[in-house]
């Protein structure tokens, strides 16, 4: 059940005794130490815990699991693996009434997560997993989220919190590793720029006119007005939102839809869109997801667009780290219009 996972969400634990000054937590974002038995491994109870920890990360075209599982004996839980930054052990015993998972943080290095996932038999664990699998995957989501918050809020561009606050209202720190492209009175492109790839984002304003300004389609419209001003690589192109695909033969085209949906972080609604973007006349491209609100002092509507060209398979932990720069937005003179959220 939920309860069981969240009741414990909030406890700093040192119970084990083995959490001394100094002990870091180690590991790469959304890397996943597993303790099971092998018996435990090899049966239903493995299958189905493998199958919540691999399952692709919906905002992905092509396969990338939402973390990557490295699986450990109990006897090989020591040294380095304790200060891993997300842990599970898996605990099976007749002992046990029920089925449970608990969540602690802290308790062999700083920042971890620590969870425990115990019962009777391995049947009724699989079975508990199987319904709270969701549960379990947003647990170790939140926190690689808090971590690159806590990053943010410790190492962020003065000049760009400043420039955010000015143009837009909004209080968001920005990690420093990101610079300024281009700024104007209702946009402002920020991007850390690699030899192969493109990790950028945008935020954008325009008057709010009631809820039509909130359908999918206003916001493609919106979107696209707005993506045109990030020129491409040749001269003549910018970037554009993809709006058909190719179909399963590769010789036609169906049209696109980007995925809406509508999320509150804190007291704030937000309509979230994960769609493909594109770049009129060259070949380039990659995911976006965006996120827009209204600001009912200014009754604009705010929107973060953030973008990923990176043309390798590992996409998911540079995405997970622009999706999670949202969560770092604060309206310090309102909340946004509640009509976004219905």
């Amino acid at each position: 059940m939920l309860v069981t996972i969240v009741g414990a969400m909030n406890v700093g634990c040192k119970a084990f005794g083995e959490l001394t000054a100094g002990d870091t937590a180690t590991g790469r974002p959304y890397e996943l130490i597993v303790v099971c038995p092998q018996q435990q491994w090899g049966s239903e109870l493995g299958d189905t815990l493998s199958a919540v920890l691999n399952q692709p990360v919906e905002e992905l075209t092509l396969y990338e699991p939402v973390y990557n599982v490295m699986r450990i004996l109990p006897n090989n839980f020591k040294s380095l693996t304790k200060h891993h930054r997300n842990i599970i052990i898996v605990q099976v015993d007749p002992s046990y009434a029920e089925p449970a998972i608990k969540v602690q943080y802290d308790v062999t290095a700083k920042p971890q997560v620590y969870i425990t996932i115990q019962g009777p038999d391995n049947s009724s664990v699989a079975k508990y997993l199987s319904e709270n699998g969701d549960n379990l995957v947003r647990v170790i989501e939140m926190a690689e989220r808090e971590r690159d918050i806590a990053y943010a809020k410790q190492y962020y561009s003065q000049p760009l919190h400043q420039l955010l606050l000015e143009t837009f209202g909004i209080d968001m720190r920005i990690p420093d590793n990101f610079k300024l492209r281009t700024q104007s009175e209702d946009m402002v492109w920020i991007s850390q720029e690699f030899p192969t790839a493109s990790q950028g984002f945008f935020i954008y304003k325009y008057p709010y006119e009631g809820q039509q300004s909130l359908t999918a389609e206003a916001l493609i419209a919106a979107r696209n007005r707005f993506a045109s001003r990030i020129p491409g690589p040749k001269e003549g192109s910018y970037m554009i939102t993809v709006d058909k695909v190719a179909d399963e033969t590769g010789e036609n085209y169906v049209p696109y839809h980007p995925e809406y949906r509508t999320i509150r972080i804190g007291e704030q609604p937000w309509i979230e869109m994960v769609g493909l973007w594109d770049v009129e006349n060259y070949f380039m491209g990659g995911p976006y997801v965006s996120y827009t609100t209204v600001n009912k002092a200014t009754n604009e509507v705010i929107t973060l667009d953030c973008y990923l060209y990176y043309p390798k398979i590992e996409k998911r932990n540079m995405l997970r780290e622009l999706q999670h720069l949202v969560y770092m937005i604060n309206f310090p003179a309102t909340n946004a219009v509640e009509g976004a959220a219905k």
